[in-house]
């Protein structure tokens, strides 16, 4: 078990003191002015990086329409154009310069039930794109599930997550599972949330791991990216991911939060 923090947790040596991984957020990393990567930050804070010993996983840019995503990054996999496949290539170099074990994508977005088939197979065919673009690059990418609390999501479901990856049919595609967007789409009940792992298992190269209610709420749709153990998940069921070799990621905010999730995770997953 490889155990991680997102770069918005603490700087590159407190996550280092606590962890062995760091997934650079490339949104949030300060280094995209009007979408255009800044490279001079960029090198500056690889620099501070290369001071650890931090394995590295990589977020690219994705769709959120809330006041703390910056605008000029937004990436939909179901509609994209020429800056949108520039963005998600920066990932994917950084990725290979780096070799980071995976780089993280979430899935398209729909407008009505019925234009859902339509969205999907453009995100597919995007993502065979990119698929390429991995391949080209050897490193691998995982299509997140995301939380079926939020409305116009795809790929919430485990099956239209496995079909997509499945469509995709790509050795340099396979899923990141995400537990906490999971709990939420099981709506807490953990029955259905260790259903969900053993059906999405033979796909996942990367794990997310954050906590909350497992219902709906009016901050972030119940995604509230709580520390593992303040929330309603039973991260036992991490087990299901029989042979599973690489990082757990930690998204949340905080080295508290890192403290806190640490000893969860490993409480958890003890033989």
């Amino acid at each position: 078990m490889i155990l991680g923090a997102s770069s918005f947790a603490g700087s590159f040596s407190d996550i280092a003191s606590e962890l062995e991984s760091v997934e650079l957020y490339m949104p949030k990393l300060g280094i995209y002015k009007d979408s255009i990567l800044q490279k001079d930050i960029l090198e500056s804070l690889l620099d501070e990086l290369s001071t650890t010993d931090l394995k590295t996983s990589i977020h690219a840019p994705y769709f959120a329409d809330v006041p703390t995503y910056p605008k000029d990054v937004i990436v939909d996999m179901a509609s994209m154009g020429e800056k949108e496949f520039r963005l998600m290539r920066e990932s994917i170099e950084l990725a290979s310069r780096l070799g980071s074990a995976a780089i993280v994508l979430h899935p398209g977005r729909f407008g009505t039930e019925d234009d859902r088939e339509s969205c999907f197979n453009r995100m597919v065919t995007n993502l065979r794109t990119l698929a390429k673009d991995a391949e080209d690059s050897g490193v691998m990418l995982g299509l997140e599930n995301k939380e079926g609390t939020s409305r116009g999501n795809l790929c919430c479901d485990v099956v239209e997550l496995v079909n997509a990856v499945e469509a995709v049919n790509s050795d340099n595609l396979g899923a990141t599972f995400d537990i906490g967007h999971a709990n939420l789409t099981c709506g807490g009940d953990s029955d259905k949330l260790r259903k969900f792992v053993k059906t999405l298992g033979p796909h996942v190269i990367h794990v997310h791991v954050h906590d909350n209610g497992g219902v709906w709420s009016d901050e972030y749709d119940g995604d509230q990216h709580l520390a593992p153990g303040k929330g309603t998940i039973d991260y036992t069921v991490l087990k299901e991911l029989k042979n599973y070799k690489g990082i757990i990621n930690m998204e949340v905010f905080s080295m508290d939060d890192v403290h806190t999730g640490k000893a969860t995770i490993k409480k958890a997953l003890k033989d």
